[in-house]
């Protein structure tokens, strides 16, 4: 098959899901799957559509997969250390977790998502002053609420040490 013929087929996977019919996006992509074994885009779409169905501990192994792929796309991988990071927490997993989603914040500094989902975990793990640190940081720089803005260099300073007092 050609990479057109792949690409028509992956389209065809997201319009199922769009449509509201993901179990058989599912079966479309583990017969992708079979046939483009080390492809990472196949590879992150399956393992989306797995997460999507609610099968957590199915998922991981594609999104292993498609991690360990130089050529998945920054956009994909982005997603791929979010959703793998999140699917360990779900699974329990925490130290992968955590693991996994300080990666993807070291890659993508500036998603907010993944400082949310690495938050999580880290309190998963009782790590609780870093998870609320997180939190609060991102608060302060994101928030379009004007209180929150007006106190914005205050939250920011609280955020370094919350057991600080004077």
């Amino acid at each position: 098959m050609s990479a057109q013929t792949k690409t028509d087929l992956l389209d065809e996977t997201e319009r199922l899901r769009g449509e509201g019919s993901p179990e058989e996006a599912r079966e479309r992509l583990l017969a992708l799957t079979a046939q483009y074994p080390d492809d990472a885009e196949v590879a992150y779409r399956t393992a989306v559509i797995h997460d999507v169905l609610g099968l957590e501990a199915e998922a991981v192994p594609y999104y292993e997969r498609c991690l360990a792929k130089p050529e998945l796309g920054s956009r994909n991988r982005r997603g791929a250390l979010l959703g793998l990071g999140s699917t360990y927490r779900v699974l329990g997993r925490y130290g992968q977790a955590v693991e996994t989603l300080r990666r993807g914040v070291e890659e993508f500094p500036e998603d907010g998502a993944l400082r949310t989902f690495l938050s999580m975990a880290l309190y998963n793990t009782g790590e609780h002053h870093e998870a609320m640190r997180l939190l609060l940081e991102l608060t302060a720089s994101t928030s379009e609420d004007p209180y929150v803005r007006e106190y914005r260099r205050a939250i920011e300073q609280y955020a370094k040490d919350l057991h600080e007092t004077v």
